[in-house]
């Protein structure tokens, strides 16, 4: 317990489970307790000089805009994201910002959902390794991160009170695991709860998540912050372990909580606990602070810029038209207005007022001593307008070559709202075919927070960059990338499909007002894919570059019997005439599984750098968790067979090997309802039902020596077939059973 609870009164303490402001928690001068400063992330510090407002409406200090997870999570480099958690640590310092409200590590279980901008991917293995980086890269300054959307946070329809229906077993294996494995690798300083209810109860009020598999399960050590507006009952959330109710609720929330302690509803312990959580976080980050430094914002810009090309994905790049020559061709048509108006970032809390704004037209005229000519293309409001598609074409058919920028404006997407569909906006649509039709080669580059449909661009166009939202570097990054200066270093995150009625969330999204079904379960974004194989436009973790690889010698091992473990070994060659890197994703999958698995998942991945014509020996290990699902007993894994695929992504699989895993069976319980198939499977209770069955008459043998007929009933609840007829209480027969096992 934090020694300052004792010295505070009982209104004192209520006092400090909610925030003194907007942005600050209370202090108590007379216990030595100093309010801490918590503003909105994740990829800049937006903590806003005047007024508060949530929606980013006023203005904020300037900081770092730096790319959005829908970018970052492309890096597949956690170093990366754990230098860039370090920068916002010290541009937070600088400005007095104790606790910056990110990583959000939700995944992307539909394309639509209006925030995807902001969660870095569909896979949770992924995720969890990019967010922790993050976080640890943060902390490592002495700012604490707050770990977001705990938890099924997959929309923004009706996000104040939709009810993810979502069951266990797809919570434990895709929805949580990035939130268990950033929790355990870094310990933020503060998970915040989402609005949303999960299976009928508020996430702020949830014990089960907060508390149950939270602390009791994960050893979480900090304390939970609800997103800004998120509690709707004070003593519901204070009695299931929500710590901190922000923004400030002042009288009310005081109120209802003394009076539920009154009531015997709220155990005044309860509160005292949160108290000391929140303390001895915000203790323990002053703590590891050293002096505050000077930022250096140039060299922050370049991180920037660093991270967007590393983030851009190159889709497709026939005849090898990129990169580009600096020196010599043609003139070059830039076309679109994104070139000259960047749309660098999401809308909503997380709107960061950047210190500078590259722009791609700026930044490619720098670059080359080529002509370059310019013309908007479209306007960003989306309305027609002839004049400037004629200014296009005529710039297209004067040009060698076209880099016609397209994307999503603002209005497409944001924090509150869902997408309704996957189109780039109609006139970028039009003026694309327009400018092909003048000039075929074309590179269209990407500005989007999420995936769009490229029917119309793949295949049409000789080549693709998917830029994302790349920061306030992202103008400088695009033409690093097109002129070859840094390479497109990025790897898909998320799948791009060829339809929105192939998206395995689409029947269930966004659901009625009150309540959305996870219908599809486990089968999220590749696992659907590549389970009903299905034609992608991009599979999950794609991304071509400047020069080639390959992957040689495989080799798979299961050294330890008895134990869950394996050891994936590849040589990766450069084997083009420029450096580049290489991501190596393992995938496993489980043939002989007693349940439905995905038929590959993502367990382990590793970014190369490699000069030209270098080698170099990976290794990853593969832990129980890479071989185990969800049962009714937990973590489960099985002996048998698995398949270990080693590739440069999930439908472009180089080696795949098979290994048997010498482990015990796991022994599943059995109960009242268990099947006919349930007990003949059971170690113990097999035999124990072959001595009931043989004292239950000649009929009930015959029916269980038909091998037939005990296929058909083997899906049957045993009290039910013992009890047919009415002479035997079915129930009262295998609660004996039970005993016996």
């Amino acid at each position: 317990m934090h020694p300052a609870v004792s010295r505070l009164s009982l209104d004192e303490k209520i006092s400090l489970l909610t925030g003194d402001t907007f942005w600050s928690t209370r202090g108590i001068e007379h216990a030595e307790i100093e309010g801490a400063t918590l503003t909105d992330g994740p990829h800049g510090v937006r903590l806003q000089s005047g007024a508060a407002d949530h929606l980013g409406i006023n203005d904020s200090h300037p900081a770092t805009a730096f790319p959005t997870a829908a970018a970052t999570g492309s890096t597949w480099d956690p170093e990366l994201l754990a230098e860039m958690g370090e920068a916002l640590g010290r541009e937070s310092r600088a400005l007095d910002v104790d606790v910056l409200l990110g990583p959000g590590v939700n995944i992307k279980r539909s394309p639509l959902c209006g925030r995807n901008f902001e969660y870095f991917s569909e896979d949770p293995l992924l995720a969890g390794a990019l967010g922790s980086a993050w976080v640890r890269g943060i902390q490592q300054q002495g700012v604490g991160a707050s770990l977001k959307h705990f938890a099924a946070n997959n929309q923004e329809f009706e996000r104040m009170r939709i009810s993810a229906e979502v069951d266990e077993r797809t919570l434990r294996e895709i929805y949580l695991p990035a939130f268990e494995r950033t929790v355990k690798e870094a310990q933020p300083a503060t998970v915040m709860c989402s609005y949303n209810r999960v299976n009928g109860v508020y996430a702020s009020e949830n014990r089960w998540l907060l508390t149950d598999v939270l602390r009791d399960e994960w050893g979480y050590q900090g304390y939970v912050v609800s997103d800004w507006g998120a509690v709707n009952n004070p003593p519901a959330a204070v009695a299931a372990g929500l710590d901190l109710t922000m923004p400030a609720a002042g009288a009310r929330h005081a109120a209802d909580v003394r009076a539920a302690l009154e009531a015997g509803e709220v155990d005044e312990a309860a509160i005292d606990i949160a108290v000391s959580r929140i303390l001895t976080a915000h203790d323990r980050l002053r703590a590891d602070r050293g002096a505050t430094e000077d930022v250096d914002f140039e060299a922050h810009h370049a991180l920037a810029r660093r991270i967007a090309a590393e983030s851009t994905v190159l889709l497709a790049n026939e005849g090898a038209i990129l990169p580009l020559s600096a020196e010599q061709g043609g003139a070059i048509a830039v076309i679109g207005e994104f070139a000259r108006t960047p749309r660098y970032q999401g809308a909503g809390s997380s709107h960061i007022n950047p210190t500078r704004l590259d722009t791609a037209l700026e930044a490619i005229r720098e670059a080359t001593s080529r002509d370059v000519a310019f013309a908007a293309g479209f306007r960003l409001d989306g309305q027609a307008d002839a004049a400037l598609v004629d200014e296009a074409v005529a710039a297209a058919r004067g040009a060698e070559t076209v880099v016609l920028f397209l994307g999503l404006p603002d209005a497409e997407e944001s924090e509150g709202f869902d997408r309704t569909h996957l189109d780039l906006p109609a006139v970028q649509r039009g003026l694309l075919d327009a400018v092909v039709a003048a000039n075929a080669n074309v590179v269209v580059v990407l500005s989007n927070g999420s995936v769009v449909s490229l029917d119309g661009i793949a295949g049409h166009v000789p080549a693709i960059l998917e830029a994302w939202l790349g920061g306030q570097a992202s103008g400088s990054a695009a033409a690093d990338v097109l002129f070859g200066i840094a390479e497109p270093g990025g790897r898909l995150a998320e799948t791009i499909p060829l339809r929105l009625a192939d998206n395995p969330a689409h029947v269930n999204f966004p659901g009625t007002p009150k309540k959305v079904v996870y219908g599809e379960r486990i089968y999220v974004g590749y696992r659907w894919y590549d389970m009903t194989e299905r034609d992608v436009a991009f599979p999950f973790g794609f991304g071509l570059g400047y020069t080639t690889f390959t992957l040689s010698d495989v080799a798979v091992s299961a050294p330890e019997s008895g134990r869950a473990h394996a050891v994936v070994e590849a040589t990766v060659t450069n084997t083009g005439s420029r450096a580049g890197a290489e991501v190596v994703q393992v995938y496993v999958g489980d043939p002989e599984a007693s349940v439905d698995r995905p038929v590959r998942e993502l367990k382990a991945f590793q970014k190369v750098r490699l000069a030209a014509g270098e080698s170099t020996r990976v290794r990853l290990e593969l832990d129980d968790r890479a071989f185990a699902f969800w049962g009714e007993s937990g973590w489960t894994v099985e002996p048998g067979a698995f398949v270990v695929e080693v590739g440069t992504s999930s439908r472009d699989i180089v080696a795949a090997e098979t290994i048997e895993l010498d482990v015990p069976a796991p022994v599943f319980s059995l109960d009242i309802e268990s099947t006919v198939g349930d007990w003949q499977r059971h170690p113990q209770g097999a035999g124990v039902l072959s001595q009931a069955l043989a004292q239950q008459g000649a009929q009930v043998a015959a029916i269980i020596s038909d091998e037939e007929m005990v296929r058909m009933l083997e899906s049957m609840p045993l009290r039910t077939l013992l009890g047919f007829g009415g002479e035997v209480d079915g129930t009262e027969v295998v609660h004996q059973l039970l005993a016996e096992v």
